[in-house]
């Protein structure tokens, strides 16, 4: 039987879980990024001090770097070098998601 500690972190866990997917899913339809920076953020005292912490993190600094990327992508878009910007951060983007989706799944805190 779970103690309450276990069931928090389970839930938490499936919270990180959905979280990795709006992120993946912004990939097809972008609002859902949105959806998911604001849960990260809504959510993130609750995950303080858990291995769970790492991984907010980490969809945090993947969302704003993201961010940064396509928009320095926009800027460069003119002078074509923007879809090399482009193709580059959604690679990276992808990889982001697999790798803390993969780590998640394992119980692995993600690198700080």
């Amino acid at each position: 039987m779970m103690d309450a500690t276990d069931e928090r972190l389970a839930s938490l866990k499936t919270l990180t879980t959905v979280i990795y997917a709006l992120y993946a899913l912004s990939l097809f339809a972008g609002v859902s990024a949105i959806v998911a920076i604001v849960l990260n953020y809504i959510k993130q005292d609750d995950v303080r001090g858990t291995w769970l912490e790492s991984h907010f993190s980490w969809q945090i600094r993947t969302f704003w770097w993201g961010l940064v990327w396509v928009v320095v992508g926009g800027i460069t878009w003119i002078i074509l070098i923007g879809w090399l910007v482009w193709s580059v951060a959604f690679v990276w983007f992808v990889y982001r998601i697999a790798k803390g989706w993969l780590n998640l799944n394992e119980n692995k805190p993600m690198p700080l």
